[in-house]
């Protein structure tokens, strides 16, 4: 056992995990959390809604009145918690489960999205996955495209769908992850998905500022999400979170809040920008 324990040992053997199967169960909106109405009317598109990070984004801006399009793989149990949790809050969900790195699953989305609500105001490109191995020559060819195929490719794919249909004053939002900036020496090819996601995001930015679209992203350190028990092993999962000053896991409501501010008119003159949620790291990026 680490000498540092933050949390049980667990693991799940599917990936991408399951957050009804986590203990203890990750926070996704905190009780004093004060919504200000300031997505009133917003539509968002939300990937990897199901659960973690993108639960509590769906979660966040249903409390501040959009209505959220809840974007996953296949975990249906999580996913239909999620859409229950956004619905709660007096808003509209709809729900789509799919490849986000398939560009007809990508046109099918926006096309259900125009026809329920006739806009996309805030687009988040939240769906990730990973898979440790200690070696490079460990990494198949197979895992490498896979991953790039979900991390970055995906991105790619659906910001293209709905980049027509955005105005003025729109938001992108993309995650990338404290690796990009400071590396893991067996998230080789998440890390690299990364540093790809925060050089898309600058250069997206760049491209869409004359049209008053706004690119920014966010990089959590570590976040307690399904993610983390359905890659790792039990004792890596025992310590997670132990190494930054913070001595701890972050969770997803610790997290989202920052969502809420980049899609919001708060940040309007914010573009191009990474917001660092890593419990206390300085990575000067």
């Amino acid at each position: 056992m680490t000498e540092k324990q933050t949390l049980p040992p667990q693991h799940q053997d599917h990936r991408p995990g399951s957050e009804a199967q986590m203990h203890p169960q990750p926070v996704y909106i905190s009780d004093d959390y004060k919504a200000a109405g300031k997505l009133a009317g917003k539509v968002a598109i939300v990937t990897g809604a199901d659960s973690g990070i993108g639960r509590a984004v769906a979660v966040h801006f249903a409390k501040e009145g959009a209505n959220v399009v809840l974007l996953y793989l296949n975990e249906h149990e999580d996913a239909e918690l999620t859409r229950s949790e956004v619905e709660k809050c007096n808003v509209e969900a709809l729900i789509h489960a799919g490849d986000v790195a398939s560009e007809q699953f990508c046109r099918e989305v926006v096309a259900d999205t125009l026809n329920t609500w006739g806009r996309v105001d805030i687009l988040v490109n939240n769906a990730g996955e990973q898979h440790p191995q200690k070696n490079l020559e460990d990494i198949s060819e197979e895992q490498w495209e896979r991953t790039f195929r979900t991390n970055i490719f995906a991105m790619f794919q659906l910001t293209k769908a709905v980049l027509p249909h955005l105005q003025a004053g729109a938001s992108i939002i993309n995650t990338t992850s404290i690796t990009a900036y400071k590396g893991n020496p067996t998230l080789l090819d998440y890390s690299s998905t990364k540093g790809a996601i925060t050089s898309f995001t600058r250069s997206l930015a760049i491209n869409l500022a004359p049209r008053g679209i706004r690119v920014n992203a966010v990089a959590p350190g570590p976040i307690w999400t399904p993610l983390i028990p359905s890659t790792f092993s039990p004792d890596t999962v025992a310590s997670f979170g132990a190494s930054t000053p913070m001595q701890r896991p972050g969770q997803p409501a610790e997290v989202a809040p920052a969502y809420v501010y980049l899609a919001c008119s708060d940040s309007s003159y914010v573009a191009g920008q990474v917001i660092h949620i890593n419990g206390g790291s300085v990575v000067n990026g």
